[in-house]
């Protein structure tokens, strides 16, 4: 039996919003998993994306935690916009628009675009671009991948490029991702010459 989700934009209760949305993004991506050798439920990655903002922005909206929850489901599975509006709001649904890739363009096509786009996002789409990168690289690092470390590096460099247009809203946040970006590079560097 499909799930229904009831509206629920207008409740005044945060938690209860925020859980919608765990449940509406779990279910968008049940069958999905991350890339790598242990096959991680693709659910985590939302979820980190989410709870890094949790800790690093002070008193953030419930939007940006919903729409870092939401962030994925467009270009990943089969999520319409409208269903994001209907259920969390315009607001939520302009956050998850703005951090999607159109994906009836080339991968690299759409990699130029996040660095084009960057600097012109939104402040809560900054935010959630930063946290994404960073969760991505931490799980480069410590999940087994089958990439080359000069693939691993292009995939940090392009990063850093990303969140080079994202800076100025979180240095707390932004001082994280870069000394994570110079330990990935360091540890990368350091294994071509081991």
């Amino acid at each position: 039996m499909p799930v229904t989700y009831k509206k629920i934009m207008n409740s005044s209760d945060q938690l209860i919003k925020i859980l919608s949305a765990l449940e509406f993004a779990s279910d968008k991506h049940k069958y999905q998993r991350r890339k790598g050798f242990t096959k991680i439920p693709y659910i985590n990655h939302p979820i980190k994306v989410a709870r890094i903002l949790s800790e690093k922005v002070t008193n953030p909206s419930t939007e940006l935690i919903i729409a870092a929850i939401l962030h994925d489901v467009i270009e990943d599975t089969d999520t319409q916009p409208a269903e994001i509006k209907n259920l969390f709001g315009e607001s939520v649904l302009n956050l998850v628009l703005e951090v999607s890739d159109d994906m009836s363009l080339t991968y690299n096509k759409r990699k130029a675009l996040q660095i084009k786009k960057a600097p012109h996002l939104s402040s809560n789409a900054k935010l959630i671009k930063i946290a994404d990168k960073l969760t991505n690289i931490n799980d480069l690092l410590h999940y087994p991948i089958n990439w080359s470390r000069i693939r691993k590096l292009r995939y940090i460099i392009w990063s850093d490029e990303v969140v080079k247009g994202c800076t100025g809203v979180n240095d707390a946040l932004e001082h994280e991702f870069h000394l994570l970006v110079q330990k990935s590079r360091h540890l990368l560097q350091k294994k071509n010459k081991d």
